[in-house]
């Protein structure tokens, strides 16, 4: 396990060295969610879309901000392995569930101070302050350990530029469209609504909205599958990393 926290060390060093994807993993969610509650509140009352009312905005808001874990650790995980760092580190005593911990670890408390920023510029724009918004952070956690896994999927499988693309754009979108956060995905219906329910992502929005509205009932309907999907695509990332090493 010290080899482990050591290995987590090192890569929360490397993430902290770049400064400007940092700033703008936290600035760019924080600035949608500013334009989003202006325009709201430019709208008369009760005809502007529930999604953009704050209650329902700032948890969804969390979700979408989580995303860019994915960029962060597929960009750690690919860089090292285009330096030839991890087939090095390959030789130590650690296992490929300690190389994946080793990378998920520093990206915990980046979730959580992330999840925390977004419900504090909330509260300036509405949002009232209540003891649910320590659980509603809390919740974000099993979306924060999807999107990481599949950063590290993605990083084991891809090139350093390839996964730029793939994290840094596509999966963004994909979170946002099918996350129930800009409008109700059960207005389109038909197959986009499937895949939506399919997805984790508006479920993870979802759970979050209720921990904010303090909804405890209703958190974990929602959240187990956030959860399947964490566990699932963690053990997904073990399987290809460990493949991948052994294939080079």
């Amino acid at each position: 396990m010290t080899r482990t926290m050591t290995f987590a060390s090192r890569n929360a060093k490397e993430i902290t060295r770049d400064i400007l994807t940092l700033i703008f993993g936290i600035a760019f969610p924080l600035v949608l969610m500013i334009l989003l509650s202006a325009i709201n509140k430019s709208i008369p009352q009760g005809y502007g879309p529930s999604n953009f009312q704050i209650e329902k905005l700032a948890p969804g808001i969390t979700v979408f901000g989580l995303s860019f874990l994915s960029l962060f650790s597929s960009m750690l995980i690919a860089k090292d392995r285009t330096a030839s760092f991890v087939l090095r580190l390959f030789s130590s005593p650690l296992k490929p569930s300690d190389f994946i911990l080793g990378y998920t670890l520093p990206l915990i408390p980046m979730a959580l101070i992330q999840s925390a920023v977004c419900y504090l510029t909330a509260l300036v724009f509405g949002l009232g302050f209540s003891v649910n918004l320590l659980p509603a952070i809390v919740v974000n956690l099993p979306i924060a350990i999807v999107f990481i896994a599949l950063g590290l999927l993605f990083g084991s499988l891809l090139s350093e530029k390839a996964v730029g693309g793939v994290c840094g754009a596509l999966l963004t979108n994909l979170s946002a469209w099918f996350s129930n956060i800009w409008f109700d995905t059960s207005m389109v219906g038909g197959l986009f609504e499937t895949v939506a329910n399919i997805l984790p992502f508006s479920h993870a929005v979802k759970a979050a909205q209720a921990a904010v509205a303090g909804n405890y009932s209703a958190i974990f309907a929602d959240l187990w599958i956030v959860i399947a999907y964490a566990v699932v695509l963690t053990v997904v990332a073990v399987a290809m990393f460990t493949v991948k090493l052994n294939k080079n």
